[in-house]
């Protein structure tokens, strides 16, 4: 089987691969090339590409949340063993599925154990996986202490062990380096040609609608101009770079945010839909942005 997400993920980015098949360069069809990803998430684009592009020569992967990187790492290297341990969570947690109390203890007794950050790595990336698949709307949050704080979900029978689709991440990891920090260090490790694809913490839409806790560091304005920056030294180094965020101006037509800061760039506007919402109301289509440092004109046959 192929790879693909073993996480849940606010944001992830499944539903606009096929605007951004559309906005690959051309030349990355056919040739040999690095891919960066230096937000990695649950690498819904990662997965895509390598399994589409037998041609990528290196694979790079970031994140500044290291229970996440912790997660790819052990996947890569000691599958069997996370198996194992999910498979006990598993067969333990579906036991107590008539048991409402039971359940919500060993929810909270497994996020306990999880916020120590005091196991083995990979017990760590067991829990990791057990908290995403159980709580609310997979939703990873933390907060100013690192503390994960999402409450249990409603599921039933949640597949907290999905032993194919690990061994598949597993297979493909094996073409990634997996970093954990800070984005711009990336660059040190990425070949030319090289494309980067930036999924950053959105800019909320609206004060209530902030996914950026992803880990205990803001990611503000000040970071969305950082991160522009970043995009022009790799412009000016050559390489290709596609980046995805929230289109602020659909939510306000005088919010010139990002049209300000990528005005040398091209900005596309394509149609997403927001799944993660508190009010089942305020989830549909919106828009939001794809910019890249190219031009691309068509779809592109990856067949």
């Amino acid at each position: 089987m192929q790879a693909k997400p073993f996480l849940k993920w606010a944001g992830g980015k499944t539903q606009l691969i096929t605007d951004i098949e559309k906005a690959l360069p051309k030349e990355f069809i056919s040739q040999k090339f690095t891919y960066v990803e230096p937000f990695v998430g649950s690498g819904a684009v990662l997965f895509w590409i390598l399994n589409n592009f037998p041609n990528v020569e290196k694979a790079i992967i970031n994140d500044i949340n290291s229970d996440l990187t912790n997660t790819y790492k052990v996947i890569a290297s000691k599958t069997k063993n996370l198996i194992s341990v999910l498979e006990q969570f598993q067969g333990e947690f579906h036991a107590l599925e008539v048991l409402a109390d039971k359940k919500k203890e060993y929810f909270h007794a497994k996020r306990e154990l999880f916020n120590t950050r005091e196991t083995d790595k990979v017990t760590q990336a067991a829990l990791f996986i057990f908290l995403n698949r159980t709580c609310f709307n997979g939703l990873f949050r933390v907060n100013k202490n690192n503390g994960f704080n999402v409450p249990m979900g409603s599921y039933k029978k949640p597949t907290i062990c999905d032993k194919e689709n690990l061994l598949a991440v597993s297979e493909v990891l094996q073409r990634v380096e997996i970093l954990t920090g800070d984005y711009q260090q990336t660059l040190q490790h990425a070949e030319k040609p090289a494309l980067f694809y930036f999924d950053p913490p959105y800019k909320p839409l609206s004060n209530t609608s902030s996914f950026n806790s992803y880990a205990k560091e803001d990611f503000g304005d000040a970071e969305q101009i950082r991160l522009r920056d970043f995009c022009k030294t790799l412009d000016n180094l050559d390489h290709k770079w596609i980046l995805s965020n929230s289109d602020v101006k659909g939510k306000d037509i005088n919010d010139n945010f990002f049209d300000d800061l990528y005005n040398e760039f091209n900005i596309n506007r394509v149609f997403a839909t927001r799944m993660i919402n508190a009010n089942p109301e305020k989830r549909g289509k919106l828009t939001e942005l794809l910019i890249t440092n190219y031009q691309h004109e068509q779809a592109l046959s990856i067949a």
